[in-house]
């Protein structure tokens, strides 16, 4: 029987470039080697202003996520919203909640920001996972890097 937690999973701020370089490279193993989306819509330019976290286990990384404040709600929203993306968990830490720890730290950090809500991109395959997580539907499906999305919101307040 697999676990439903890894006892061992820390989640933790990045703090420099060494924790940064390793989060680029879950990214890199996820996104663009697995899911094939292009290394120039992977990377942009929130990346150096993004609230980063990663997931270790035995100080190994094996998942990450961030949360990237915005300067206007989404439409139909009021006051202060966040998004988060960039959730990746290597294969081998799949199916241990370590993905619901990364995004419960994302969300705790946007809480301890005074955000009033978050909206993610969620691709459809994962829509159950967030929607698990409290997420509601706030769009259609849309196609983004050559995968199905929708847009999910969660208001925090």
């Amino acid at each position: 029987m697999v676990p439903e937690r890894e006892p061992d999973v820390e989640i933790i701020p990045v703090d420099g470039p060494g924790d940064f370089a390793a989060a680029l490279a879950i990214r890199e193993v996820v996104f663009i080697e697995e899911q094939q989306v292009p290394r120039e819509i992977e990377r942009d330019d929130e990346d150096p202003t993004a609230y980063h976290v990663l997931a270790q286990v035995g100080g190994h990384a094996i998942g990450t996520g961030r949360l990237v404040e915005k300067r206007e709600p989404p439409p139909g929203e009021t006051g202060r919203w966040g998004q988060i993306g960039r959730m990746a968990v290597l294969v081998s830490h799949r199916r241990h909640k370590v993905g619901s720890r990364i995004l419960e730290a994302l969300e705790a950090e946007a809480r301890r920001r005074g955000l009033d809500g978050l909206l993610l991109h969620a691709q459809v395959y994962a829509h159950g996972f967030y929607e698990a997580m409290g997420y509601e539907d706030a769009s259609p499906i849309f196609d983004e890097a050559g995968i199905p999305h929708v847009e999910m919101r969660k208001r925090l307040t």
